[in-house]
């Protein structure tokens, strides 16, 4: 007798049945993805070699047998390993640009990109100017601002060396070598002395930020990723001071220094409350993101 003809799933059923599954385990999200439906996309959506994006637009094409088998074994493995799906899959997707990801550097994220990609920074990068990315990573938010801005001149630093060969492969990925200098070393370390050939017209920064008793509360994605691009210190503004210290002397004169500091808002006032920051508007509200004038830093 011939087995059973396998029913055909569509995309969406497919995705379905891959967010019930991740739904029943206890995961925690915000790697790329901010929920288990995102993340079921993302997942059938890497089988059919799409975009999450692309894949959206073909919801209701068939999928093969052994495509839905593919994404129900992934993420059974994204459960088992409770590890974030961008190291599984070697890859993550911020603002809609492909970038390689593993654990050489913590899976590309940050509402700085929304301002990249919206041009809200733009005032502060004049045609031929110079930006810097100081805790680059795996090079996403200089990547962005490479391709956002194509005539400016894009430095990033990193003092991880793991990290910055990974950035290293993002660059070739998106044939940014070129326009994107790499640089290792702690914080201002990384550059040379204050020169006029090294002042910024705009740095940007998404720097460990988490507080020690956030850290000692991160669930098993965020240990997979390496501490020190998350831990901050006791209050989360360890290198954040050193980072604002260190501004002015790489800032031209109307430059601006834009910061991520995520949730640790009431930690940033306490620290600085002299400061007159312009808080940025992103998709998780005005106090994620600040934007402090060069003028303000002396």
């Amino acid at each position: 007798m011939d087995p059973e003809p396998q029913p055909q799933l569509t995309v969406d059923q497919s995705i379905e049945q891959v967010a019930r599954l991740l739904e029943k385990a206890k995961l925690h999200y915000g790697h790329g993805a901010s929920d288990a439906p995102s993340e079921a996309l993302w997942i059938v959506s890497k089988q059919l070699d799409l975009s999450p994006s692309d894949a959206l637009d073909q919801l209701q094409q068939v999928i093969s047998p052994e495509n839905h088998s593919k994404a129900l074994a992934l993420a059974q493995l994204r459960i088992d390993s409770q590890k974030p799906l961008a190291y599984l899959l070697g890859e993550a997707w911020l603002m809609g640009v492909p970038f390689y990801s593993n654990e050489q550097s913590i899976v590309p994220r940050s509402w700085i990109a929304e301002l990249i990609v919206n041009g809200d920074l733009e005032p502060w990068l004049p045609a031929d100017g110079k930006a810097l990315d100081l805790c680059t990573g795996n090079g996403s938010l200089a990547i962005l601002l490479a391709l956002a801005c194509p005539d400016i001149q894009v430095s990033a630093c990193d003092i991880s060396l793991p990290a910055l060969a990974l950035a290293s492969r993002n660059l070739d990925r998106h044939g940014l070598s070129e326009q994107i200098d790499l640089l290792n070393g702690d914080l201002w370390e990384a550059l040379s002395e204050p020169n006029e050939e090294n002042r910024f017209d705009l740095i940007i920064c998404n720097p460990p930020y988490v507080n020690a008793d956030s850290m000692s509360k991160l669930p098993a994605e965020y240990l997979a990723e390496p501490s020190l691009a998350l831990s901050g210190g006791e209050d989360g503004m360890d290198l954040i001071r050193k980072i604002i210290r260190g501004a002015p002397d790489y800032l031209s004169e109307r430059g601006a220094l834009l910061l991520e500091i995520g949730n640790e808002y009431e930690n940033f006032k306490k620290a600085f409350p002299q400061i007159p920051a312009i808080w940025m508007e992103v998709s998780a509200g005005d106090q994620q993101v600040l934007l402090i004038q060069a003028e303000d830093l002396h």
